[in-house]
C-alpha cells in the first residue's frame, strides 16, 4: 500500500528499475529524466518548429501538449491542479473586466497555492520525499499574476501612470486561453521555472525581436555585424558543463557535511565553536550546488529552444541571461547581502519587485515580506528566515554606512574589508537560512540557542548602536541637483518610481527555489521534525 500511494504521489512508475539501479527516489529521477528529454525536445523544437517554418498556433500547441506530458509523468493527476489553477484565473480575467481582475488573480492565485501547500505539508506528510507538485504552480502563480498586473498597465492604466519597466512589459491585448496556457504550461519552464515575462514569451514564440537590445546601433557592435538569429549552442553547453559539475560536487560531498549535524546534541557538546562555525558553512555550501543543477538545466533547457536571448554586449557577443536564475561567481564570491541577493534567484526577485514593492502605497518592504512568505510555502522554518533576514538586513545596511567609508582610502584596506565582508556575508547567510533547511521550528530554535543567538543579538545591537540617516534623506543625497521646470512639476511619473536603492536593499533571502524547495537530488536521510 505505501508503494501504491508513493508511485501515485510521484507520477509514473515507467522508471523504477532505474530508481533501484541508482537508488535514488523515483520522482527524483523522473525529474531529471523528463528534463533531459525537455532539453532534446528543445533542440528539436528550435530547429524544426522554427517561427520561419511554422505558425506561433502549431508552437503554441506543441509547446502546451508536451508540458502537460511531463507534469503529468512527474506528477501523475496531481498536475491537473496546474490547469486547474491556470483556468479558474483565466475565467476570472474575462469576467472581471481589466480594472480589478489583478486583484482577484493576485487573491486566488495565492490562495489555491497555499491551500495545496498546507495540504501536502499537514494533511499528507511533512516534510516528505516526493516531487513537490506544489512547486510547478509557485512558478505558475508568479506567471498568472504577472499576466495580470501586466494586463492592468497595458489596458487599464494611462501611459504617464507607469514606469518605464511597467511600460516595456504592459500587454496591450487580453491573451487567448492557448497563449494562455502555453505561457503557464509550456514543456521548458513547467518543471523548474524559470518566470519570464509573458510578452518575452510571445515574441520567442512568434519570432519577433521584441526585447533585442541596442537597436538603434542597426545590427552593429563594434563594428561586428549580428545574427537576427544567434545560436545558443556554446551558451548551452557552458551550462550543461555547469549542471554536469554542479551534480558531480553535489552527489561527492552532500553525505559528508549534512546540515542536520549542526542540530546534534554530540556534535554540539563535544565541537568547539569556531569548529561548529567552520562546519555550517560547510554544510550549508554542500546544499546549493543542487539549486544550481535544477536553475542552470532550466535555462540551458530554454537556451536550447532558443529563448533567452538579451541582445549583445559591449564585445558583440550575443547573451543568453534573459531569464537566468543565478549567476555562480557573484554568489560565492559575495561580500555583502545585498551582492548574494542580487544573483541568487534573481527571476523571483524580479517578480516581487514588480507585483508588489512598485505597486505597494504602504510599507512596501513589508508587504513585499509578507507576499514572498505566503508565496514559500507552509513550513514555519521559512518564516523564521525571513525574520532573522530582516535583523541581519539593518544591521549590514547599518555597518555599510558607518564602516566602509574608513576602509576606501587604499587598495589593501580595501581588500581586508573585502575579506571580512564576503565571510561574515557568508556566515550571516549559512545562519540565517538554515531553518529555511530544517523547516521546523525545533530543530531551527534548537540550532540558534546552541549559538546563543549571538547574531540576532549582535546585528539588533548594531542597528541600533550606529545610525542610519533615515531614507528620504538618503535619497534627496543621491538625486542630482537639477532646476526646476515647467515639465518637472508633473509628478505622475516621479511618484510611479521607486529608487534602486531601497529595492536592493530589500530583506529577499533563499527565495522560490522551484520545486526544489523539497530538495532534488537529495540523498535518503531523515528529515529532523
Amino acid at each position: 500500500m505505501a508503494t501504491e500511494t508513493i508511485s501515485a504521489c510521484t507520477g509514473s512508475d515507467l522508471l523504477q528499475p532505474i530508481s533501484e539501479i541508482t537508488n535514488l527516489p523515483l520522482d527524483q529521477v523522473n525529474f531529471v529524466v523528463c528534463q533531459l528529454c525537455a532539453l532534446l525536445t528543445a533542440v528539436w523544437f528550435r530547429l524544426y518548429l522554427h517561427p520561419s517554418k511554422t505558425s506561433p498556433f502549431v508552437r503554441h500547441v506543441v509547446a502546451t501538449l508536451l508540458g502537460i506530458y511531463f507534469a503529468l509523468f512527474c506528477f501523475g493527476w496531481y498536475a491537473l491542479h496546474f490547469l486547474l489553477q491556470s483556468g479558474i484565473t483565466y475565467g476570472i480575467m474575462i469576467l472581471t473586466g481589466v480594472e480589478h481582475m489583478h486583484k482577484y488573480c493576485l487573491v486566488v492565485a495565492l490562495g489555491y497555492l497555499s491551500f495545496c501547500q498546507i495540504t501536502r505539508v499537514y494533511v499528507f506528510d511533512y516534510g516528505m520525499y516526493s516531487a513537490d507538485f506544489t512547486g510547478p504552480m509557485m512558478v505558475i502563480t508568479q506567471k498568472i499574476t504577472s499576466v495580470a498586473f501586466e494586463i492592468h498597465d497595458g489596458m487599464a492604466r494611462k501611459e504617464d501612470q507607469l514606469n518605464q519597466g511597467q511600460k516595456l512589459l504592459a500587454i496591450r491585448r487580453m491573451p487567448s486561453l492557448l497563449e494562455y496556457f502555453s505561457y503557464n504550461c509550456n514543456f521548458m519552464g513547467i518543471l523548474a521555472g524559470p518566470t519570464c515575462s509573458y510578452n518575452d514569451y510571445i515574441a520567442f514564440i512568434e519570432g519577433t525581436p521584441y526585447r533585442h537590445r541596442d537597436l538603434e546601433n542597426k545590427g552593429k557592435v563594434n563594428g561586428k555585424s549580428r545574427l537576427n538569429d544567434p545560436s545558443p549552442n556554446t551558451e548551452v553547453i557552458r551550462k550543461l558543463a555547469t549542471c554536469f559539475i554542479s551534480l558531480l560536487v553535489f552527489l561527492s560531498v552532500c553525505k559528508v557535511c549534512p546540515v542536520e549535524r549542526n542540530v546534534d546534541d554530540d556534535f554540539i557538546a563535544t565541537t568547539p565553536f569556531y569548529a561548529q562555525v567552520v562546519y555550517l558553512y560547510l554544510s550549508m555550501l554542500t546544499t546549493r550546488p543542487k539549486y544550481y543543477f535544477v536553475w542552470t538545466l532550466a535555462d540551458a533547457i530554454n537556451n536550447a529552444a532558443g529563448f533567452g536571448f538579451n541582445g549583445y554586449d559591449s564585445n558583440g557577443l550575443p547573451r543568453w541571461d534573459l531569464i537566468s536564475n543565478l549567476r555562480i561567481m557573484n554568489i560565492e564570491l559575495a561580500t555583502s547581502f545585498k551582492v548574494f541577493l542580487d544573483n541568487w534567484n534573481i527571476q523571483t526577485a524580479h517578480w516581487l519587485k514588480r507585483v508588489c514593492y512598485e505597486r505597494c502605497p504602504y510599507n512596501p518592504t513589508a508587504a513585499t515580506f509578507l507576499l514572498s512568505a505566503m508565496w514559500h510555502g507552509a513550513y514555519p522554518g521559512y518564516y523564521l528566515t525571513f525574520l532573522t533576514g530582516i535583523v541581519i538586513t539593518l544591521a549590514a545596511r547599518a555597518v555599510r554606512h558607518n564602516v566602509r567609508p574608513y576602509f576606501m582610502g587604499s587598495p589593501t584596506l580595501k581588500f581586508v574589508y573585502d575579506v571580512i565582508t564576503w565571510a561574515a556575508t557568508q556566515i550571516a547567510i549559512c545562519y540565517t537560512v538554515i531553518p529555511f533547511v530544517l523547516l521546523s521550528v525545533g530543530p531551527s530554535l534548537k540550532f540558534y540557542r546552541s549559538w546563543y543567538f549571538c547574531i540576532h543579538i549582535g546585528c539588533i545591537l548594531l542597528a541600533i548602536v550606529l545610525p542610519v540617516k533615515p531614507r528620504h534623506l538618503r535619497l534627496k543625497e543621491q538625486q542630482p541637483a537639477v532646476q526646476p521646470s515647467l515639465e518637472s512639476t508633473d509628478s505622475n511619473s516621479t511618484r510611479n518610481k521607486k529608487p534602486h536603492e531601497s529595492w536592493n536593499t530589500l530583506p529577499i533571502f533563499y527565495t522560490h527555489t522551484d520545486w526544489t524547495d523539497v530538495p532534488i537530488l537529495q540523498p535518503h536521510m531523515k528529515r529532523v521534525r
